[in-house]
This record gives structure tokens, sequence and C-alpha cells, in this order.
């Protein structure tokens, strides 16, 4: 008390003006106590902080590497002033090894952090939610009104391919995650989930905006979505999610790229770029897609808008240059299961779909999907003002079922042949300008300008999504794209060449005789060529020659390869990947070379795959292939027929084959799951000779292919080899086979697996001893 009086006597004593002085004074440290700014060096000291952290709080991370740390941000701010964490410059706090950030409370706010160079060690990286509800207050354990914004994570995967994890779990209402970087999420998982599976995050107002979704490899399996809105279970309650201004850069993960599993929804203004798949709208009513722009260019199984269920508006999209077909067409109305159970096929009811314009892409499909169980079919639905333009008049319609259910009204169709659909079209010349202030393509004449997405439509900007500080180019380099280095023949002189090479180097081999005597680990993207076509001969003395790795890719061009050094043991091969689980996808080029004496033992194969691991691209090209006790690919060790599959794309194109005893290609894709495109394969312009006549070739084919969704095999010459052996699984899978010759070689074997329909391969203009089939 007699420190106060002290106090009080000295403040009264003061002027004025020191006496507002010494007030604002106190005020700020009163304020300073309530709303501080901690700079945390550890874990410990962040964990400390996160005690006692009031409204206005912010926490700083200190720039470094936080490696195996596993924070929980909570507290409870206001509206006024939230929680924040931030980095203490952004993108220099970068969280690695097994990490991972859980949010509860209300009004939080996280910012900065790079997550790379490891990878969660639970199912989630960053949830909004601390831990499962326990009851009592909501906030104690899930995060409300709370940000997510200029944070990268990147790469962050697990290593086990088909360990599911995600990157972002939303929970709770009125979160917000926007101005964020997502790249290179490689194993199966929906990488932004929004989960409804309790009251506290029903109908929930989640916004997702200015997001950049970078390249998602294909997973080759069910489960590589990049966002999903909730999931079966839940699908009949609203959400109330916004999902708009994102930028969709090759998100190639699996079909659906956005699966839609709830109500009431608005996806609007996105941009999807060569993205391979479709933006589904699989389960829940009443959600709006509009004003979103598709640009193909053309890539394979590009796609656009899927619709299923009910009150479904589509209107004011714009669909360029899409190749997908099937479920992954440009615009696809399905057909549903008639009472369906929730998991399965909802008919489609109520739908508009209006306004948008779909320019040189190659399919939309009506009714798609019926069958015997999807036979309900689209009713009370419009299809009004739609543009539908291809360069190449064709009719783009294919009409499954009934679809008596949709009016057409005032479609603007450029010039088709033989159009399916007549009533509600339009069938005038049109011709398309750019528009300079988007760059989309519209009808010239003025009598069109109520047909399509409209004059102001504004296409999101990849650099105005995500974060300005982190790059959003590739690091993968290109076959050829960097130094080339002369190698002399020799003992290891190849190995040591191979050691000291860059991604994207190029080894030229002198003429001459090369000896390897180490597996080379192809981790980087190398081509190695002979300075002259087949000049050099390659023998090496180990199992393999080269070993696929992560982030490795690799070119022959111009080699001959012998095995006539290797092990006497049974299994050998010229390249094989690594033996276990790899994240990244690879790619093998085999152009001008020669391979031979690959018999020293059994089952010696040239490619020979392990499980769960994925090619992008096997492509071999003027080579030749004699005296081989295995297989040329070996491509079947996914046998758990849960829809995976060890390479997207094989392609054999003017090459020979002779001796060999098991199947040119062992390529399998089992089960019936439909989330995929592939696998392709195919052969052209080549001769099989003695090919998988072997005792031990179990296929007992020269080429197998089982599941595989699309072959071409055509202008081939085989002779005294075993048949083509085609096993169709699902979908509508396309194999042609024609134009090719067969002497000795008994007929294709085509069959149906799981469908009634009659046998679809397209087999014609062949000539087998003589004679055309």
């Amino acid at each position: 008390m007699k420190m106060q009086k002290i106090v009080c006597n000295i403040f009264n004593r003061l002027p004025v003006a020191s006496k507002i002085l010494a007030i604002l004074c106190l005020f700020f440290c009163v304020s300073s106590s309530y709303a501080k700014e901690i700079l945390v060096v550890n874990k410990a000291e962040f964990n400390e902080a996160v005690q006692s952290l009031v409204a206005g709080d912010t926490i700083v991370m200190a720039n470094g590497i936080w490696k195996d740390f596993e924070m929980v941000f909570e507290g409870k701010g206001t509206k006024q002033k939230p929680i924040k964490l931030r980095a203490q410059e952004k993108g220099k706090v970068i969280i690695s090894g097994m990490s991972n950030l859980r949010l509860a409370g209300e009004y939080l706010e996280v910012s900065g952090l790079v997550f790379k160079n490891g990878y969660t060690p639970t199912s989630t990286v960053i949830s909004f939610r601390k831990s499962k509800e326990q009851g009592g207050n909501p906030s104690d354990y899930i995060a409300f009104n709370s940000r997510l914004t200029e944070v990268v994570i990147d790469n962050f995967s697990n290593p086990e391919r088909f360990e599911t994890d995600f990157w972002v779990l939303m929970y709770g209402k009125h979160n917000r995650v926007d101005h964020n970087h997502f790249s290179g999420k490689h194993n199966k998982g929906v990488l932004l989930a929004v989960k409804l599976d309790s009251k506290n995050s029903q109908q929930n107002y989640h916004k997702i905006d200015h997001n950049y979704f970078g390249p998602r490899s294909i997973l080759g399996a069910n489960g590589g979505e990049t966002i999903r809105v909730g999931t079966s279970h839940y699908s009949l309650s609203n959400s109330f999610t916004r999902i708009e201004s994102n930028y969709f850069d090759r998100c190639d993960g699996e079909l659906e790229i956005i699966s839609i599993k709830s109500g009431n929804n608005l996806i609007k203004n996105n941009v999807f770029f060569e993205s391979r798949g479709t933006l589904t709208l699989r389960h829940g009513n009443d959600n709006i897609i509009e004003d979103n722009i598709f640009l193909g260019n053309g890539v394979d199984h590009t796609g656009g808008i899927r619709v299923i269920n009910k009150g479904q508006i589509v209107r004011n999209n714009y669909l360029n240059a899409l190749t997908g077909y099937r479920f992954g067409g440009a615009l696809v109305v399905m057909n549903g299961v008639p009472n369906s159970p929730i998991n399965r096929y909802h008919q489609v009811d109520g739908a508009i779909i209006e306004n948008n314009s779909i320019i040189n892409s190659h399919h939309i499909q009506l009714a798609a999907g019926s069958d015997k169980e999807r036979s309900a079919v689209p009713i009370n639905s419009r299809f009004k003002n739609n543009l539908i333009y291809n360069d190449s008049k064709q009719d783009i319609f294919t009409v499954y079922d009934d679809i008596s259910g949709v009016k057409f009204e005032d479609n603007l169709v450029h010039k088709v042949n033989k159009a399916e659909l007549k009533k509600g079209f339009n069938f005038k010349s049109v011709k398309l300008d750019k528009d300079s202030t988007n760059n989309l393509l519209y009808p010239s004449q003025k009598r069109f300008s109520n047909i399509g997405v409209k004059r102001n439509l504004k296409p999101i900007r990849k650099n105005d999504t995500g974060v300005s500080w982190y790059s959003k180019e590739g690091s993968i380099a290109a076959f050829d794209s960097r130094d080339e280095t002369t190698v002399k023949p020799g003992l290891d002189t190849l190995t040591n060449a191979f050691q000291q090479a860059s991604s994207g180097d190029t080894l030229v081999l002198a003429p001459g005789n090369y000896v390897v005597s180490k597996t080379l680990k192809v981790d980087k993207t190398i081509t190695i060529k002979a300075e002259k076509t087949r000049s050099t001969n390659i023998e090496y003395t180990r199992k393999t020659l080269f070993e696929i790795k992560e982030g490795g890719n690799l070119k022959l061009n111009g080699v001959d390869v012998s095995g006539s050094r290797t092990p006497d043991d049974i299994g050998n091969s010229v390249i094989r990947t690594h033996r276990y689980s790899m994240l990244s996808n690879y790619t093998i080029l085999i152009e001008n070379s020669n391979f031979r004496k690959l018999n020293v033992n059994h089952s010696f194969n040239f490619i020979d795959v392990a499980k769960s691991t994925m090619a992008d691209r096997i492509d071999i090209i003027n080579s030749e292939f004699t005296d081989i006790t295995g297989a040329i690919l070996k491509l079947d060790k996914e046998v758990d027929d849960y829809g995976i599959y060890n390479a997207e794309y094989v392609s054999i194109v003017k090459s020979k084959f002779k001796n060999i005893d098991k199947s040119l290609v062992d390529y399998y894709r089992g089960g019936t799951d439909e989330s995929t495109f592939g696998p392709h394969f195919f052969i052209k312009e080549s001769i099989l000779e003695n090919v998988g006549k072997g005792k031990r070739n179990k296929s007992a084919a020269s080429i197998f292919l089982h599941g595989v969704q699309v072959s071409t095999i055509n202008n081939n010459r085989i002779e005294n080899s075993a048949p083509i052996n085609v096993f169709h699984t699902v979908g509508e899978p396309v194999t042609k086979i024609f134009n090719n010759t067969f002497t000795n070689t008994p007929d294709v074997f085509v069959q149906e697996l799981y469908s009634r329909k009659e046998n679809t391969a397209l087999i014609y203009d062949n000539t087998q001893a003589g004679v055309t089939r």
C-alpha cells in the first residue's frame, strides 16, 4: 500500500502531457502481456509457448530444419485477434523427417512453413483436429474458423507406395485453406479431404481457394484423388464447401481429380491444366459447378465433368482439347442404380447443364455406365445453350441408354457428320475467335452470343495461386538435357562415368568392349548411347546390369548388350526395378539397340519389375532381342487383383524378337476397379520368331494381356510362336488386332472375364497361313 501511495503521489505531480505518456506506456505494457510474439528455436520452446497462448499471440518458428516434430497448435483466438503460427521467414522453416501438424481451437492461423524430405508418422500431415471427438467443448480437439495459408507440402510422401495417408484433413467448420503449394504426392491417399463424420464437421462452410496443386504422378490404382469432399457414408449430408480459384497442374493420380461426396458444394473458377481425369459429382446432391476452365491440350485421358445424383448444376464451364472417354470424357452423365445403396450410383435427377463451351474435345457420354445394375436413366434434366465445336466435324456424343428424361434446348453445334442427336441442337457453321482478355474461344457471330460461356469469364493464373517464394517448376531433368561425356572401352570405365554423371547427362560410348562389374544404380535421368550405332559391346558380371531406383529414368541408344558373363543363376535380367516399393514413376526408352545371349540359365528377363513399382512409359524402338530364356517385359507382379498394375504405357515399334522362351510381355492388371485409365499396350511393325514356346512359360502366350484397357497390335509378323492371349476385365477395353501376319501360330484368343457382353475386341485383316481373317 505504501508503494502504491508513492506511485500515486509521483503521478499526480506530473504535467498533463507526461501523465498521458505514462498512461500510454502502461497500456502497451498491459497489452503486451496479452498479445505477444514468441520466437521459438526448438521443440521444447514451441510446446511451452503453446501452453500459454492467448488471443492475438503469435508463435514464430526460427529459420532452419525442424526434424521429426509432431506439432500440436491449439488455442482460443478471436476473429479480431487470431492466434498465429508462422515462419520467421517464409520458406525458411523446413519441417522434415517424421513430422506432422494438428490444429485444435478457434481462430488459428498457420503460415510460411515448408514440409519436405520426410513423411507423416500418422495418417495425416496437417489435420484440423487434435484427436477424435470426446464430448465436451468441440473446440478442445477440433479447429474452427481457422486458416492454413502460404504453406508448402512438397514430396512429403510415405515411402510405401500403397500405404495410405492424407496431406490435409479438414474438420470443424468455417476453416480456410488458401494460397498453399501442394506438389508431388506419390503414395496412395487423397491429398486434401473434407471430413463430415460428425455434426461438428457437417454444414461446415469451408473455403479452399487460390491453392496450387502441382503435378501428381499416375498412381495406377484407386486412391489418387487430389480433393475429396465427404465420403459415401455421409454423402447425403450437406457440406457447403467452396472450392474456388485453384490451379490443378497435371494432377494425374486417378480417374477422379476432385471427388464430391456430399451436398451443396460450390466448385467455381478453377483451372485444370493437362490433368488426367474428371471433376466428379460422385455422391451427394445440389452441387454447383461453374466458371471452371479445363485445358487438356490433347493430352491423353484429360477429362472434364462427370454428373451423378440429384439437382446438380453445371454451367458456364470451358472445356477445351480434352481426349478422355467413357467415365473420363469431357462431359459424362451417368446411369444410376435403381434404389441405389448409398455407396453406389444414384440416379441423375434434375440436372441443369447449360452455357458450357465444349471445344475440340473427343467425348460427351450420356447414360454412361449403362449395364444390368446401372439401369436408372437420367430424368427431369436440361441440356441448354451449350456450344459444341470440333474441327473434325465428328459427332462426339455417345448415348448408352434412354435419354428421353433429358430435355435438349438451343444448343449450338458446329457442323458434324451424321449427328445422333438432332432435337434441341442447331447445326451451324461456327467460326471461333480468341478473346484478347481471357484467351478463350468464342463464336465470332453475334447471334450466338448467348451460347456457351460468358465473355467475362476470367481464368485464374498459375502464378496467382500458391506462394510466390516457392518454384512451381518440376525438378526432374529430361533425357539429353545436360552434358555429354565420352567414355572409352575397358573394365568399369562405364561404371565410373555413370557414377560421376548428373541427372540429364548423356554418356557417349566410343567403339569397343565394355565390362561392368557392378550393378549400375539408376537414381537419375541418364542416357547411354553408342558413338556409332551398335559399335559397342557391353557385358556385365552381376545378376542385373541396371537397377531403377527412386528418381531413375534410363535411355539406351545404339548399344549392344550380352548376358554371356552373368552368373549361372536363375532370374537374371538386364534391367530391374528396386526390389521394394518405389514412389517415383520411371521411364525406360530403348532405341536402335541389340540384346543377346540372355540364356546362361532359365528365366533371364530383359526387364523385371517389383511389386509396388510403376513405369510411366517403357518404349522399345528399332531394337533386336535374341536367345532369351525369360520374358522381355515381366510386368505381372500386382496379382492381388486390386486394379493395380506395373506400367501405364508400353510401346514397341519396328523391333525383332527371336528365340524368346517366355512371353514378349506379361502384362497384368487384376480386379474390377474402374478408377484408372491404363494399362496401355502398343506393338506395330515388329517381328516375333519362336516366341513364348518355352516349357516354363506359364502364360502359354507370345503376348499375354490381362486387364489391359487399351491395346493395339498391328502390322506385325509372328512366326512359330505361341498365341496372343487377351483377357478383358472391366470397363470398355479397347483391343485392336489387325493387319498382322501369323505363320505356324495359333489364332488370337480373347475372353471377357466378368462381362456377359459379346467379345469387344476388333480383330480383322490378319493373315493366317495365307488366309485373310
